[in-house]
């Protein structure tokens, strides 16, 4: 019996010495290696930039900087190690010292006031622990300390540490904490700012100075007193910091400006760099968007389809038919984008009116019909098939009939005809009767009247003559990307295109001909400053640049005389196209000086019609015009540059023959050497009536 008792006693007390040993084995086999804080990289801020490298915005999933040590200043150093481990360059990664007085502390009060971790334990929970409050984790986290103490530099303990910790309110590490806090860089912190940003860690939301500026006082108080005690400053420095006045007005970091371009860029880099980058690896995204010039589109853009809401009445929308209706007024919608013509970088870009309400681009992803904004291809192809500004057109009624294969233009209209779209798969014998938008026609016009007060007619007639597949092919060459059907009723814009390659498109005839790619990323930085890209303008030559320069003098016309004529308040040469579609259900104006080209666009999304009563003229313009005179206001005034290979001659308007004495409407045109009229007019205009005006398109 006795030897039972002799073994049972030794076997209890070898359990007893094991277990302590068994349970160390275990959990050092549980830890994390600790040779991945080598490779460890916190979450770091990913931030884009605005051409003149303002800030834009940041994508993170904790808001971070990572700052070198010797970058933050020596007073926010010591003032961490007063307040959170002020034996920590001399611990080796637990402070027995320090647990004891925290434990006593915390005995005497009888709760928890104080405690015991180092710098070098808080860093080791942060990385690699949870903050499950359990005896299993806190071995753990001693463990971990140790491991660290003997395979990293205090200074790099110390430096991983001030760049992990969270400030609350969203910011992780000193210099997030720093520009959250007080609107400032780590580096320009005075010692009254160290001691506030010191004393967060422990309680981020009880001594925010947001929520309880007179905790967050006393906290910062605490601070100094230690740094005082320690020896790291003066009583009369220690004053000083304590009449500092506590800033208590957050200083938030741009997140609301350009939502969609920030969206168009992720969807763009995500792909090539993977999420993780874009929203952890600290990229420095710089890029085309001039934040001024976006803001005040923005600005513009809301202010205006509000005012437009606001004067529509409010209609009985279907929700689902013949069940339910409602009453609310639909909100229009609107679309802007600006095109550096010579880079292709795009300065500004607002897809839509809200982009937490919806994410739907309509710059990019929204295809409408262009209507009228689309002639100006009608007059390049015609331009370079023989036409010149002075071809004379007829601007009278017109008819086409299909014979199986194609649209044959009639030179009389039979009775009874029935009216067909030229778009859809008619039958044989169909007729198609278009007619201009006004129900109007001026008679015989030049191709500059023609474009100026957007004739339907005329542009039938100029693809019935170069062919469809002809006009096609010129809108390609200049950018637009989508499918194009080759039928006659392209000359009314009926096929489907964006904002921004419409707008693209323009830039090419901008820019004498050639053609640049739009795009938005200028160059990615990584973490440490390594270029991973950098883009450069991407050029091809589409076109000659004498025929891009007479479509622009051309569309010149529709500002100084013709449908764009509200765009004149801007006082500079401008060259544009308006359109409206079928059922006013899209306004368009794109507006081009030598330095910018703007697309604007209005509608709604379900296609429903704005009302006869509101055009591009009267709705688009305008605010085009308010958004330009802000764009262009610190540029000089000049004109479009003007190729060689040009001659000017004046011409009578109505006829397109060089004028004589006693012509009535002049005109200085441009043309192609060797294009230019070479006969007099011999109209003797004082027997004719006023040729008719239009209204606004």
């Amino acid at each position: 019996m006795w030897r039972r008792v002799w073994y049972g006693s030794l076997g209890f007390l070898f359990l007893s010495a094991a277990t302590p040993t068994l349970l160390l084995r275990k959990y050092i086999s549980e830890l994390p290696p600790i040779t991945s804080l080598d490779r460890y990289t916190p979450s770091l801020t990913t931030k884009l930039y605005d051409i003149h490298n303002q800030l834009i915005t940041e994508l993170f999933t904790e808001r971070r900087s990572f700052i070198p040590l010797n970058q933050i200043p020596v007073d926010l150093q010591n003032a961490f190690i007063a307040i959170e481990d002020n034996r920590f360059f001399t611990h080796w990664g637990i402070d027995l010292r320090g647990i004891s007085r925290a434990a006593a502390a915390n005995l005497r009060r009888r709760r928890m006031t104080e405690g015991g971790s180092t710098i070098t334990q808080q860093l080791s929970k942060v990385i690699f622990l949870t903050q499950e409050k359990t005896l299993q984790r806190k071995l753990k986290e001693l463990l971990l300390a140790i491991q660290l103490e003997r395979n990293f530099s205090k200074q790099e303990i110390f430096q991983l540490y001030l760049n992990q910790i969270y400030f609350g309110n969203g910011a992780y590490g000193v210099e997030s904490a720093s520009r959250i806090y007080f609107g400032k860089h780590v580096k320009d912190l005075q010692l009254a700012e160290c001691a506030l940003l010191a004393g967060l860690p422990r309680l981020p939301q009880r001594y925010s100075p947001f929520h309880h500026p007179d905790l967050a006082r006393g906290r910062r108080a605490v601070v100094l007193a230690r740094m005082r005690e320690r020896g790291f400053i003066t009583r009369e420095e220690e004053a000083r910091a304590n009449a500092f006045p506590l800033n208590t007005q957050r200083f938030p970091i741009p997140t609301g400006v350009a939502p969609y371009f920030v969206e168009q860029i992720r969807l763009e880099l995500e792909p090539i760099y993977g999420s993780n980058a874009i929203y952890r690896g600290g990229l420095s995204i710089y890029t085309t968007l001039d934040l001024h010039l976006q803001q005040t589109a923005e600005t513009v853009l809301e202010k205006n389809l509000a005012a437009f809401d606001a004067k529509r009445p409010k209609t009985r929308r279907p929700q689902r038919p013949s069940v339910q209706f409602s009453t609310d007024t639909v909100k229009v919608q609107g679309a802007f984008v600006a095109v550096d013509p010579k880079t292709g970088g795009i300065r500004m870009m607002v897809g839509g009116r809200d982009f937490r309400q919806s994410q739907f681009n309509r710059v990019t992803q929204a295809f409408r019909q262009p209507g009228s904004t689309f002639k100006p291809f009608v007059w390049t192809a015609a331009l370079e098939h023989g036409f010149t500004p002075a071809t004379i057109v007829p601007d009278a009624p017109i008819a086409f009939q299909y014979d199986g294969r194609n649209w044959q233009l009639l030179e009389k209209l039979p009775e009874g005809y029935k009216l067909h779209s030229s778009t859809g798969m008619p039958a044989v014998g169909s007729l198609w009767v278009p007619a201009n938008w006004d129900n109007k026609f001026f008679g015989p016009v030049t191709l500059r009247r023609g474009l100026a007060h957007s004739r339907n007619l005329v542009s039938i007639r100029l693809v019935d003559r170069v062919g469809p597949a002809t006009v096609v092919d010129y809108a390609h060459r200049l950018g637009i990307q989508n499918q194009l059907q080759p039928v006659l009723s392209i000359a009314l814009g009926t096929e489907l295109v964006t904002l921004l390659e419409m707008t693209s498109a323009f830039g090419a005839l901008d820019n004498a001909g050639i053609a640049t790619e739009p795009f938005m990323v200028l160059r990615v930085e990584d973490k440490d400053g390594k270029v991973l890209e950098d883009n450069t303008p991407k050029e091809r030559e589409v076109l000659a640049p004498q025929t891009a320069y007479l479509v622009v003098n051309l569309m010149k016309a529709v500002v100084e005389e013709g449908t764009g004529r509200r765009a004149k308040a801007l006082g500079r040469p401008v060259a544009a196209k308006t359109g409206t579609t079928q059922d006013w259900r899209d306004l368009w104006f794109i507006g081009m000086t030598p330095d910018l080209v703007v697309g604007a666009w209005m509608g709604y999304d379900d296609y429903s019609p704005l009302g006869k009563d509101y055009t591009s003229a009267g709705t688009v313009v305008p605010w085009w015009t308010e958004f330009m005179a802000e764009a262009v206001k610190d540029t000089p005034v000049r004109d479009f540059p003007i190729p060689d290979g040009i001659t000017f001659a004046k011409i009578d308007e109505e006829t397109g023959q060089l004028a004589s004495w006693g012509c009535r409407r002049l005109v200085l045109e441009a043309f192609r050497k060797g294009t230019e009229p070479t006969e007099l007019c011999s109209v003797d205009h004082t027997r004719q009536t006023a040729p008719p005006q239009d209204t606004e398109e």
